[in-house]
């Protein structure tokens, strides 16, 4: 089986350091089913691809799914006699495949790298390529999967047989992600997603593979839209560690900033309650912000685009001042979250009537979101990748055309005043940029002459003399008959 990283960051050679394995030579390594090869079919300035070929012995597979005394194995597509020996474990990515990638590049997927630090922890532009992955539930699946942790995903279905089309299309998929990455993101979201979409393993799942988990899920897992499928099925449907799983991802789920002191920057006490409290100061002082913002434009019909779970939504539904609000996510677990939150099953008719939730995705034309009084962004668009940005821009500014439109963002510049944060990293995970000032000010004044708004820019939270406030914000305002 086969797995392709392939980066156009120069000089792409550069990939050797970070996956430290060189460009001129063939690399091996002896994994428990058979042995796993790191070769490099194309390395030069402008592009590299390092290539993952796993052969595997099927008789040390068949030896390695034996399993100890006592030991009960973990349910795979290939669970019978005939079906150790005949299998298509030796073609198809799957857990064999995620167990190579963490033997063969171990300190990659720590984000280490001795030669090339600072590249460690930048993002840079990526292409994975996997030909043939078992996908249990369809191409729809890797998208779902994938998708939301920047990736553009192609899951390509492969025919049963190309001569007769007419058979349709086998289990399996031709799966290539793109995006801009950093490395240790990217082999971590394949190391669990792999085994996840083939929704089988080779080994007993025993409950270490909690902690394997959530590991390699640091930063992503918790918030993701399936997190509960990807749950299930990394640990093999086994309900006592999935149920623990999703409890501990719970405890640590992360917000939108870091576990410091915003007013002296102190690195906060894991688990304290102050931390909490301060973290909700500054995402209470947004909320208050923007609906500052709004009451002053005087709307009614509000649009809270990017809703996530419904803390924005909750304060609006708390002001009479908003007769009709919606919420839009393209995740369906956030909207359901949001939901809850609302407690919309228990609302009164009258003011469950005021609500709506829809599935909608940012960078895409909405008809159902034209002719509202307001929408609001509040910590979204630095969740969207800079190449898709213009496609919100249009879809927001261009073809919803609210009235106003408001918006917050990290400013990045207050990072330096985050002694828990690391140089170089961004507040949350998921973020796939943080501007300074200048930067937003620069975004402001092209979005609102190309689309006629005024903009009128602000900030949120204790302003530093020298680095400003933690968090920007704009109210757009369209001209009149523009």
């Amino acid at each position: 089986m086969l797995l392709t990283l392939t980066t156009t960051y120069r000089p792409a050679t550069d990939l050797g350091h970070l996956l430290v394995k060189h460009p001129d030579r063939a690399h091996s390594f002896d994994v428990p089913v058979g042995t796993a090869h790191v070769f490099y079919p194309e390395a030069g300035e402008e592009r590299c691809t390092a290539a993952l070929l796993l052969d595997v012995d099927p008789l040390r597979l068949a030896g390695a799914r034996g399993g100890g005394r006592g030991r009960q194995q973990a349910p795979t597509p290939d669970s019978f006699t005939l079906g150790r020996y005949v299998n298509d474990r030796p073609y198809a990515a799957s857990s064999l495949l995620s167990s190579a990638l963490s033997r063969v590049y171990r300190s990659a997927l720590r984000g280490e790298s001795r030669e090339r630090p600072k590249l460690a922890r930048t993002p840079i532009p990526l292409q994975v390529r996997v030909p043939v992955l078992r996908c249990r539930g369809g191409a729809d699946v890797a998208v779902r999967l994938f998708g939301p942790l920047g990736w553009a995903v192609t899951a390509t279905p492969i025919p049963l047989d190309e001569r007769h089309p007419e058979w349709g299309d086998s289990r399996y998929v031709d799966l290539t992600l793109t995006g801009t990455l950093r490395v240790s993101d990217a082999l971590n979201h394949l190391y669990v997603l792999l085994p996840v979409l083939d929704d089988a393993k080779h080994y007993w799942v025993a409950p270490d593979e909690v902690d394997k988990l959530l590991r390699a899920g640091e930063g992503w897992l918790a918030d993701h839209p399936e997190r509960d499928l990807i749950t299930r099925r990394y640990l093999a449907h086994r309900r006592a560690l999935a149920g623990l799983a999703l409890a501990r991802l719970t405890e640590r789920q992360p917000t939108d900033e870091p576990a410091v002191d915003e007013a002296t920057g102190d690195e906060a006490s894991v688990g304290g309650g102050q931390v909490a409290a301060r973290r909700a100061s500054l995402a209470a002082r947004r909320r208050e912000a923007v609906l500052g913002a709004l009451a002053e434009a005087g709307a009614g019909r509000v649009l809270d685009l990017g809703c996530g779970g419904g803390a924005l939504l909750a304060a609006l539904v708390g002001d009479r001042r908003f007769t009709e609000i919606v919420g839009t996510d393209v995740s369906a677990h956030a909207l359901n979250l949001a939901a809850r939150r609302l407690r919309l099953d228990r609302l009164p008719e009258r003011q469950r009537g005021r609500i709506r939730l829809w599935q909608s995705a940012l960078t895409y034309r909405d008809d159902r979101l034209r002719g509202y009084d307001a929408a609001v962004l509040m910590e979204v668009i630095e969740h969207v990748d800079p190449p898709r940005l213009p496609a919100l821009e249009d879809a927001v500014l261009g073809h919803a055309r609210p009235a106003t439109v408001v918006v917050t963002t990290p400013n990045v510049e207050y990072n330096v005043r985050y002694e828990g944060l690391p140089a170089g990293r961004f507040r949350h995970a998921d973020h796939r940029f943080e501007w300074t000032r200048a930067e937003f000010a620069a975004w402001v004044d092209r979005v609102s002459a190309t689309y006629g708004y005024t903009a009128a820019t602000s900030g949120v939270g204790d302003d530093d003399p020298e680095v400003g406030t933690p968090t920007q914000l704009v109210v757009l305002t369209r001209k009149e008959n523009a």
